[in-house]
């Protein structure tokens, strides 16, 4: 194993780290939003403006919307609130008559923000994935998202993953969305890795978990907000609070951190 890392001793508050290698393992399978990019931030304020009139929070985002597909998010958050709508169809108009027509509501409300302010990756994102491409590993991206090919192109990584299973890949195979790990063995077939020897890198709480239900060597958790101790409690092997707390100029050395 890459790591010998405890939760205890890879807290953002503790600063310090067991050795971590990367090329220990098969391949990577990164979640996008809040990973690779800062589209989380888009997206929760896109759900924000969906649900203003609910006394919408960050909470909410965090404990029923983040890491679920779109129209997962809206009924575990209608759910909160005592609201049942009927599930609709996919192709509903955007409205609020059915979870699909407020899932609807949401893209048309996230793709304007996006077009608005564009997007960039994370820089120690970027630069760990440089280092895997050095390195051999393989890597992929599996997201909830429907909008992942939309992302991936504004943020300049069109060409950077051969394989990528998003929401529209998850709706054509069926899979449940997070915290089930489907899609990220989905991930792992695709790219021809074992996941026993594969890495998840998720800043969702139902992301870890998915990772941790589906036997994954090891599961990264990245703090973008959801805070240590919840990602820890779901079933990350341990927390960073960004990726470049991994990339070998931390210590000094080729292909690890401490």
């Amino acid at each position: 194993m890459g790591t010998s890392a405890g939760p205890s001793a890879n807290s953002p508050s503790s600063g310090t780290f067991d050795t971590f290698v990367w090329d220990d393992h098969a391949g990577v399978l990164f979640d996008l939003d809040g990973v690779i990019t800062p589209t989380a931030t888009i997206h929760e304020q896109a759900w924000a403006a969906l649900f203003a009139d609910f006394d919408y929070t960050t909470a909410d985002y965090i404990a029923s919307i983040d890491g679920r597909p779109r129209y997962d998010g809206v009924r575990t958050f209608l759910t909160s609130r005592g609201i049942e709508l009927p599930n609709g169809d996919p192709n509903d108009p955007p409205g609020d008559a059915t979870i699909s027509a407020l899932g609807n509501r949401k893209n048309e409300l996230f793709n304007q923000l996006l077009d608005q302010r564009g997007v960039a990756p994370y820089p120690g994102s970027l630069a760990t994935l440089e280092l895997l491409d050095r390195l051999g590993v393989p890597a992929a991206i599996v997201s909830s998202s429907k909008n992942a090919s939309t992302v991936l192109r504004s943020a300049g990584l069109a060409d950077r993953f051969d394989v990528i299973v998003d929401g529209v890949v998850a709706a054509d195979e069926a899979l449940p969305g997070k915290p089930a790990p489907d899609a990220f063995l989905l991930g792992a077939s695709r790219l021809g890795v074992d996941p026993a020897r594969t890495v998840v890198v998720e800043d969702a709480v139902s992301g870890v978990a998915a990772g941790a239900a589906g036997g994954f060597a090891v599961v990264i958790g990245v703090d973008r907000g959801a805070g240590p101790a919840a990602l820890l409690e779901h079933g990350a092997t341990f927390v960073v609070d960004d990726l470049d707390r991994l990339l070998p100029d931390a210590a000094g050395l080729d292909g690890s951190a401490t």
